[in-house]
């Protein structure tokens, strides 16, 4: 009879790890919004750390996978995260939380364009685990959708950082906790819709010929 593999003690079934990383996403913009309505910068700090690792260590299935999945990068920017949320959390600084999405997106836009020095690019990351063999074209493709993104997360970023330091305590909220998001799934749902009607058929014409 063969054996089962140990199941690590703190590791999350898929479907769990599944439903709780959405709910975590969904979490992140009601803090910022909750933020805005009851005025406490510290709570949210509280807030935004325990989302932080939460979501890492769930996303990495156990503590032990998540510490040894870790690039220096992700390091560095978990790292930086910690120290804003801990920040906010000491010192109830709404400044500090108001900077906290522009914090984020230069994260993600140096983990993005770290994958485009070093290779393979996210956006291929992330088509692998679906297709793990991937024609040169389609390599190609998710390179320049990876470009796109950090295009994003840039003009996301700053514009986040105007709403910082100039916008009101609202229109920060509404910006950062609905509209960056609305942007988001607008710009997913343009790359499928590209992907679907032109991209796909041109490959197969040119297979065809």
């Amino acid at each position: 009879m063969q054996a089962q593999p140990a199941r690590h003690p703190l590791a999350l079934p898929k479907w769990a790890r599944g439903a709780a990383q959405a709910a975590l996403k969904i979490a992140y913009p009601l803090v910022l919004i909750g933020a805005w309505h009851f005025g406490t910068p510290r709570y949210a700090g509280i807030a935004l750390l325990a989302l932080l690792w939460m979501q890492r260590w769930i996303g990495a299935g156990s503590v032990s996978t998540l510490l040894r999945q870790l690039t220096p990068l992700d390091w560095l920017t978990a790292g930086t995260l910690t120290c804003m949320s801990a920040a906010v959390a000491i010192t109830d600084s709404e400044l500090l939380l108001r900077l906290y999405p522009a914090l984020v997106n230069a994260g993600l836009l140096l983990s993005f364009a770290a994958t485009l020095r070093s290779g393979p690019s996210m956006i291929e990351k992330f088509a692998r685990m679906r297709l793990p063999d991937l024609q040169p074209r389609a390599v190609c493709y998710t390179r320049r959708v990876t470009q796109a993104w950090c295009v994003f997360f840039a003009l996301n970023g700053v514009t986040a950082m105007i709403a910082a330091l100039y916008w009101s305590r609202g229109a920060w909220a509404l910006y950062n906790g609905v509209i960056a998001y609305a942007l988001v799934g607008v710009l997913v749902v343009a790359e499928m819709a590209f992907r679907h009607w032109i991209v796909r058929p041109h490959a197969l014409r040119s297979e065809a010929t």
